[in-house]
């Protein structure tokens, strides 16, 4: 029996420098896709610019415009002071939530006296219209920064407290029974295999305070003192300024992504584990 020859045989074998196929127009447009949203953001605003034209400014306003009016209250001081007048409660209320959200979610997860003393709570509170408590807290705390924090707590803490509960409870039991074959302790259990796989849970459930935090802002400024970026909203309302009400619009949009977007980034950072065993597969 004959073997190949070694010159057929690296005939058959590509060259390491051959070209690669050429991408399809589809599979290239999947590789890029920041470049159909960028191409999407701009024909939006195209179409924007133009349709709203030929309407009455009363109702509707323009990029253009809304770019303009955005420059004067930029340059006259007024956006940058109610922004940061808003972030002060904003933050506060953010991370009382997230910590104590992810503090309690623990707690109930892991401990079932906790959870069947404060699941009616936890439940009752969450199925109550947030309108509804509005005057309480504002009675209770005041209408200065504290009752804006309390608003925002109030709307914010209930989602990190369900997902972290149910991160954690959806841990397998495969895992953990792994773990103590290995002689892990409780503490290491818990903070090797069962916080680790509740990340995804946790995150997901920050990604949810982000916007319902940003909500209790606004509502806050609305109904307490009327300050920051909602009290700007009221304002430019108020006097028909559509313009400028579609810049603080844009602003609190704008405001809700970036945060959103970093909240994925800092997911991404701790569970690169997932990232690994997607690719894996």
């Amino acid at each position: 029996m004959t073997q190949p020859s070694a010159g057929r045989s690296n005939a058959r074998r590509q060259p390491e420098n051959a070209p690669r196929p050429a991408l399809s127009v589809v599979e290239w447009l999947k590789a890029h896709p920041n470049t159909i949203r960028t191409a999407a953001v701009i024909a939006f605003f195209v179409f924007w610019e133009f349709a709203a034209r030929g309407m009455n400014t009363l109702f509707i306003s323009y990029p253009t415009a809304i770019f303009r009016a955005a420059w004067t209250i930029t340059e006259s001081g007024e956006l940058p002071q109610a922004f940061l007048t808003s972030m002060e409660p904003f933050v506060l209320g953010l991370a009382i939530s997230i910590i104590g959200g992810v503090i309690i979610g623990v707690l109930i997860a892991q401990f079932w006296f906790i959870e069947y003393t404060l699941d009616p709570f936890i439940n009752a509170l969450y199925a109550v219209p947030r309108i509804a408590l509005l005057p309480l807290i504002m009675l209770w705390a005041g209408l200065d920064v504290t009752g804006k924090v309390a608003i925002i707590v109030s709307v914010a803490i209930f989602p990190v407290i369900i997902n972290t509960y149910s991160g954690i409870k959806d841990v397998r039991g495969n895992l953990i029974e792994i773990g103590r074959a290995y002689c892990a302790t409780e503490w290491q259990i818990f903070t090797k295999i069962v916080l680790p796989a509740a990340v995804p849970y946790i995150m997901a459930g920050i990604r949810l305070a982000v916007g319902l935090a940003i909500i209790g802002m606004i509502v806050a400024e609305f109904f307490t003192s009327v300050s920051g970026l909602g009290g700007l909203i009221v304002l430019y309302a108020n006097s028909f300024a559509t313009a400028k009400l579609f810049v603080m619009i844009i602003v609190v949009g704008l405001l809700g992504a970036v945060l959103s977007e970093l909240v994925i980034y800092i997911e991404r950072r701790f569970s690169r584990w997932r990232v690994s065993e997607r690719e894996r597969y």
